[in-house]
């Protein structure tokens, strides 16, 4: 930019504007500094001195006391006087009698001449070319008449001054051809001039800041006059009197005028006070909504907001309506600690009404008051678990309910807490309930596994100071006491001993600690009913499950030991009582048998009862591993303690004994059909004295015998090696030493059935072969010529045939075992027969080896070397 060049003016903002307009002025070289600047003239007037030189492009500067359409002219001393491409439009505010103005006004405009006469005056109007928009004259273009618009507009009016004004019947008499940008330009137009109206007396002097300072050199200037021709200053003294006098004389004429505009200054102020401060005065009526609304971070936000601003304030109307919402505050802390006290309540809003606590800045520690309060009310309630059941119980003894047999693959059906009117089954014509006292677990476990968690992060989030932090401000409300970290730790430590003593004492009672004392065992609950053996697995899902949500939360102290314990021994107990059952029903086995011989060629003759007594073992060990055996993590092996070894080996072994006694009195003790066994009395008189009464309803004796030997030989071969098999694979311990105990009680079983069974088909063929060896008459000494075997013999062969064909019938694995011994018996007997005799003829001799051989070579096939000896020594 050159700087020798004129000034131009290329830009104005705004275009128009009464005396004082603030302008900003653009164009091309402005001047290179602010001396270079030595004129503005807008509209003619010099504005020099309200002129500020910003940079050669730019100069904001106020207008003067010009009117009408002019340029703004600049003049530099480098470029001397510019010229102008925009113009800029001065315009005088129509100025009321009370309002405040800067420079002379001619009333002779706005005041009627009569109005010194006392007579009315016509209203005033604003001059025609004193638009309220700004905007100029639209030309010679057709307008809207005034019939028309009254026909639009039949209840308005255009004029300004009248209460049924209508802005656009305005708009349509004065400016219909306007634009709308010119509209839009005409509307900041009137916001200018009513900001610049509502401007105090501050901004008015500010604006006005020449005008006041030429009058005041005026009336210094015409004061020095006045002195210096008033040398006895009886003039001044005389026109400060009338100043004075007219002074009065307008008070006495606007004193009502300016009381009513005092007053409406007071309401306008007031009015201006209650919106800028609406925030403290809606806040009490904001503060109820929003708390029954339930939006209470706003109302903390709010309430905080406030007492930054308000808390110390002086001014007794603020402080009177900050006192109303310090009420409504400790009202609203009241209730919130309320609902923080009620319970059962979510961890969640229990985290949320404790932050609102600490932010409102209540006393005391809220959190630590929720968490004794929250630990005491679990403890109220698991005590209260405890009598409601056993109350229950009491009432349900005399009914005589009776308890039904839950399926032992599959949990229990959930009962709510407290309703003993849970799962029941039909059967028949009797009810089945499950018993009070796994209700009672299954409750106790849902109370601790849905509200320890809870009480433990709460105390986590306490101590690692997430609760005591304001969210506003991020700062500790508070320091937290060491020691009650420890005191926590104790409360989670007897919420879980009270969970354990409860179950110990309705299913371990035995198990109590030594240390307590009978009145607070008492406490603990005393129950009488016996609980069936099949419930006991679903009393420890629930524990174990109790157990596993626990460990997840990794409690302090001793508390893990605590219910660790408490599961170990409610599964141990579990196994211990399922293994005892189970051999009790192996033992009751008996009463099952219906004599029904199911032969392969794997197994030989047996009955259901081998098969129900494998299905009962492994039913029991496979119910076992599922409940009891098979570890979660973090529980403690089972079988780790050398007690329950040694005891768990112990009923295992005796589950696979149980079935000897069975099988005894199944061969030995006579058992009614459909009916139960008889005890061993009756069965030997039952043997003595009513036989055929027996055959009626039961098998012979040799039949059971056999059947029952075939069994055992069965179980024992067989069935035992997979019962242990399964043990081992089970985890079991020392089942090889229950397996040797087992086979020795098996095999004194078997060798007692062997000679049961022997000595009831080898005695009648062995007592009959000296009578029938005789009859007749015979005679060794006389007899004649042998002819072949005699009857006697045939007999015997074709009993021991018999015995043969019913071993083999049954079981053809103990055929020769069994014949074996029979010929063993019948040489024996008639090699003793033979060695009585003691003279035999030649025909005799002959007769006795024909005889012998005959026997010999019959059973040749089963002879030992006992009956060869025996006959060795017949024939010799």
């Amino acid at each position: 930019m050159s700087r020798s060049g004129p000034p131009l003016v290329t830009g104005v903002a705004p275009k128009e504007g009464p005396p004082g307009t603030r302008i900003t002025i653009r164009g091309e070289n402005l001047g290179y500094d602010p001396k270079d600047l030595i004129g503005v003239k807008i509209c003619g007037v010099d504005c020099l001195l309200a002129a500020d030189w910003k940079s050669p492009s730019k100069i904001i500067a106020r207008s003067g006391p010009g009117k009408g359409k002019g340029d703004i002219i600049v003049i530099t001393k480098s470029g001397g006087q510019g010229t102008c491409t925009v113009g800029f439009k001065g315009y005088y505010v129509q100025i009321g009698p009370l309002q405040e103005s800067a420079i002379w006004i001619d009333e002779s405009q706005s005041v009627s001449s009569n109005l010194r006469h006392g007579r009315p005056s016509s209203p005033l109007f604003s001059k025609d070319d004193e638009d309220p928009l700004g905007i100029s004259d639209e030309g010679n273009q057709a307008k809207f008449s005034e019939e028309d618009l009254l026909e639009l507009f039949p209840e308005a009016s255009g004029n300004m001054s009248i209460e049924n004004f209508s802005s656009s019947w305005y708009l349509l008499e004065n400016h219909h051809s306007t634009s709308f940008d010119d509209l839009r330009a005409g509307l900041a137009h009137m916001k200018r001039k009513a900001k610049h109206r509502s401007e105090g007396p501050i901004a008015f002097v500010k604006t006005n800041l020449s005008s006041t300072l030429d009058c005041l050199d005026s009336l210094q200037n015409m004061y020095s006059k006045f002195c210096t021709d008033d040398i006895r200053g009886e003039f001044i003294n005389s026109y400060a009197v009338l100043l004075m006098q007219a002074k009065s004389c307008a008070d006495g004429l606007f004193q009502e005028v300016l009381g009513r505009k005092d007053k409406a200054d007071s309401t306008r102020n007031a009015l201006s006070v209650l919106q800028r401060f609406k925030f403290l005065f809606y806040l009490p009526l904001n503060l109820q909504r929003n708390i029954q609304k339930g939006d209470y971070n706003m109302v903390i936000n709010d309430y905080i907001r406030a007492r930054s601003l308000f808390a110390d304030t002086q001014v007794q109307v603020f402080r009177k309506v900050y006192k109303e919402v310090e009420n409504q505050i400790n009202e609203f802390r009241d209730m919130l600690k309320q609902k923080l006290m009620e319970l059962p309540n979510s961890l969640e809003n229990q985290k949320k009404l404790i932050k609102y606590l600490i932010s409102l800045e209540c006393s005391g520690d809220p959190a630590w008051e929720c968490l004794v309060n929250q630990q005491k009310w679990l403890t109220t309630i698991l005590l209260r678990c405890k009598e409601q059941h056993l109350q229950e119980e009491k009432e349900s003894q005399p009914n005589g309910d009776v308890f039904g047999t839950p399926q032992k693959t599959s949990n229990l059906s959930r009962a709510k807490p407290g309703d003993s009117n849970s799962l029941k089954l039909e059967h028949g014509s009797s009810k089945f309930t499950n018993p009070q006292r796994i209700m009672y677990i299954e409750e106790l476990c849902e109370i601790l596994t849905y509200n320890l968690p809870d009480l433990w992060k709460l105390g986590q989030a306490y101590f690692s100071g997430a609760l005591i932090v304001k969210e506003q401000t991020g700062e500790k409300a508070f320091k937290i006491d060491v020691s009650k970290h420890s005191q926590f730790k104790q409360m989670i430590t007897d919420t879980i001993s009270l969970f354990s003593n409860l179950v110990r004492a309705a299913f371990l009672p035995q198990t109590l600690p030594e240390k307590l004392s009978a009145e607070d065992k008492t406490k603990y609950g005393q129950w009488n009913q016996v609980i069936p053996g099949d419930w006991l697995p679903s009393c420890v899902r629930h524990i174990r499950n109790c157990v596993w949500s626990l460990s997840l939360l990794d409690l302090p102290g001793e508390s893990p030991t605590v219910i660790n314990d408490l599961a170990f021994d409610m599964r141990t107990n579990c196994m211990f009582t399922l293994l005892k059952q189970a051999i009790s029903d192996i033992q009751q086995l008996h009463i099952k048998e219906t004599w029904i011989v199911e032969t392969d060629d794997e197994s030989g003759g047996t009955t259901q009862l081998p098969a129900l007594f494998e299905n009962i073992v492994n039913e029991t060990i496979q119910h076992l591993h599922e409940v009891v055996v098979q570890n979660k993590q973090g529980e403690p092996e089972i079988f780790g303690q050398r007690t329950v070894q040694k005891d768990s080996t112990q009923l295992c072994s005796e589950l696979l004994q149980a079935f000897v006694p069975c099988l005894d009195c199944l061969a030995f003790t006579p058992v009614m059909a459909g009916g139960s066994s008889n005890t061993a009395d009756d069965s030997k008189k039952r043997f003595s004295t009513s036989s055929m009464d027996f055959e009626e309803h039961s098998l012979q004796f040799d039949k059971r015998l056999i059947i029952m030997l075939s069994n055992c030989s069965h179980t024992m071969e067989r069935i035992i090696p997979r019962l242990v098999e399964n043990l081992n694979k089970h985890g079991y311990v020392e089942m090889n030493k229950a397996l040797q105990t087992t086979r020795e009680r098996y095999e004194e079983l078997d060798s007692k059935l062997f000679e049961a069974y022997i000595e009831e088909k080898s005695n009648p063929i062995v007592g009959a072969i000296e009578q029938n060896m005789y009859r007749g008459r015979f005679d060794w000494k006389t007899c004649r010529k042998p002819v072949g075997v005699r009857n006697y013999l045939k007999d015997v062969i074709m009993k021991m045939i018999e015995v043969h064909a019913e071993v083999f019938a049954v079981s053809p694995s103990f055929v020769t075992r069994v014949t074996q011994k029979v010929v063993e018996s019948v040489s024996e007997e008639i090699t003793r027969v033979i060695e009585c005799v003691t003279e035999f003829n030649e025909h005799g001799k002959l007769q006795a080896r024909v005889e012998l051989k005959a026997l010999q070579e019959t059973v040749k096939l089963y002879i030992t070397p006992h009956a060869n000896q025996c006959f060795k020594e017949a024939n010799g």
